[in-house]
């Protein structure tokens, strides 16, 4: 299929214009990927309704000429990255065959598990402090009541300093991965990657504590993701996800 109109992307952003959701930085990255034209459709999430003429309330996406697509927001499903692919077979490949597609689901529930859920809970206050003001009430009132039973953003968040050093060695088999080859995809990039530096990414829009240390492996597989595609990780409202201070063995 020949892209006739460029694909919108349905940002979500922060207040420092920072792109929040992992989804959305798996479709700038797919989109590229794919060498189509994206154009983003910015605001945050209260105005996400709007924006996508009341087709959805939070499930980000894209659309495509007449064509919308929305995520599931489950780990793993990539409705989007498999939309490109069946649209736009005759550009270069998000997934090579169904083996890899498991491949990169695995990947993306385990660190999904390994990563996004505790530190969600160690910058769930920072996520909301950072989120545009319109969108702070509806951040607030859904995380504490869908994600944290109850309690409040700033009990979830306190004592973060004890947790965030236990998340670091839980990484390591992505180290390993990475120590034989320079992409998780392996001599190039592929959606391995997008979908794992979307998970980082997302950590950087909100982590004004850095969630990993200084000197991490991870650090240049990192740094070359987001050099892709002319920098497409880079916002100057990102912040470092490198410098924790790790306790003394």
């Amino acid at each position: 299929m020949t892209q006739t109109n460029p694909i919108r992307i349905y940002d979500l952003n922060l207040v420092t214009g920072a792109t929040i959701s992992p989804f959305c930085w798996q479709a700038k990255y797919a989109v590229a990927h794919k060498g189509l034209e994206a154009e983003m459709s910015e605001g945050g999430f209260t105005s996400l309704s709007r924006r996508t003429g009341g087709r959805t309330d939070f499930h980000p996406g894209i659309s495509d000429g007449d064509t919308w697509v929305f995520e599931s927001l489950r780990s793993g499903d990539f409705v989007v990255a498999d939309y490109l692919d069946r649209t736009y077979p005759d550009r270069p490949m998000l997934f090579r065959n169904p083996d890899h597609h498991n491949y990169v689901k695995f990947l993306d529930t385990w660190l999904w598990a390994t990563a996004i859920k505790p530190w969600f809970h160690c910058y769930i206050l920072d996520y909301h402090d950072l989120s545009l003001p319109e969108d702070r009430p509806y951040v607030r009132e859904s995380r504490e009541r869908d994600f944290l039973g109850g309690r409040t953003l700033e009990d979830a968040q306190a004592g973060r300093e004890e947790r965030l050093p236990l998340v670091v060695p839980q990484l390591e088999p992505l180290r390993e991965v990475l120590r034989e080859r320079p992409w998780l995809g392996g001599e190039a990039p592929d959606f391995a990657d997008y979908s794992a530096l979307s998970i980082f990414l997302w950590a950087a829009s909100v982590a004004k504590t850095p969630p990993l240390p200084e000197d991490d492996f991870l650090r240049d597989w990192y740094e070359r993701g987001c050099d892709l595609f002319g920098g497409i990780g880079r916002h100057p409202g990102l912040h470092s996800i490198f410098g924790l201070k790790m306790p003394a063995a």
